[in-house]
């Protein structure tokens, strides 16, 4: 399909509008609101932002509180501005009229970042995470290894306040993880007689076995290290 109108400033006919996800606005908001527009003329003079979804056929992807104070006032035409119809446009669309609260990746959030997203969660009403002190749960956050972190479960090892169930629940409407692959461990052979000398039997024959050499319990150590000296 060729979205010809992308991009434009247009009146449309609301016959021509499906609501979409709609607003979760209360019902009394809209319908004061409804009412300043009409005393105002009934023009909606912030549009409505839409994509379209076929020729002629939009749907709102922004601004649902304002199309549904145009559909309690039962304007005809409201004005919109089309978008395209990507996914990543209708996120981040909802994000800037304030439908959908941005998440900060935990994984690599500055600690400004991280402060501000447990202030704002602090801060909500009936929050899960009243009380939390917000200086030490983003400081021990921050320096944490959570570039590594497959889920928000170590937060609950810090001693921050946040703790399993609710609390590390509430964390999830504002952050999301990338984690990063931990680098592999790589042990150093001890390769030189020198070192080997410095280990006890238990340790050698531990060695030999790892190994794979056999026969090693019967050994005595000048002759474990004699073995570990060849690989």
């Amino acid at each position: 399909m060729s979205l010809t109108n992308v991009g434009n400033l247009m009146c449309l006919d609301t016959r021509e509008i499906n609501p979409g996800k709609g607003t979760d606005a209360p019902e009394f908001c809209i319908k004061a609101a409804a009412r300043v527009l009409i005393e105002s003329g009934g023009r909606n003079w912030v549009p409505v932002i839409v994509k379209e979804i076929e020729e002629d056929q939009y749907e709102v992807i922004g601004n649902s509180f304002i199309y549904a104070i145009a559909e309690e006032v039962g304007l005809e035409r409201v004005w919109c501005i089309v978008a395209d119809s990507s996914e990543k446009t209708f996120e981040l669309t909802r994000i800037l009229t304030g439908e959908l609260i941005p998440k900060v990746n935990l994984s690599t959030a500055s600690r400004d970042e991280i402060q501000a997203a447990l202030q704002y969660l602090i801060e909500k009403p009936e929050s899960e995470l009243k009380g939390l002190k917000l200086a030490i749960a983003t400081n021990r956050i921050d320096e944490a290894p959570r570039k590594y972190w497959e889920t928000f479960e170590p937060i609950t090892n810090l001693k921050c306040g946040i703790t399993k169930g609710k609390k590390l629940d509430a964390l999830k409407e504002v952050f999301y993880l990338t984690p990063q692959s931990e680098p592999e461990v790589i042990t150093p052979k001890v390769s030189t007689a020198t070192n080997l000398n410095t280990l006890t039997v238990t340790q050698l024959k531990d060695m030999a076995k790892k190994q794979g050499f056999s026969g090693y319990n019967k050994k005595k150590k000048p002759e474990l290290v004699a073995l570990l000296s060849t690989i």
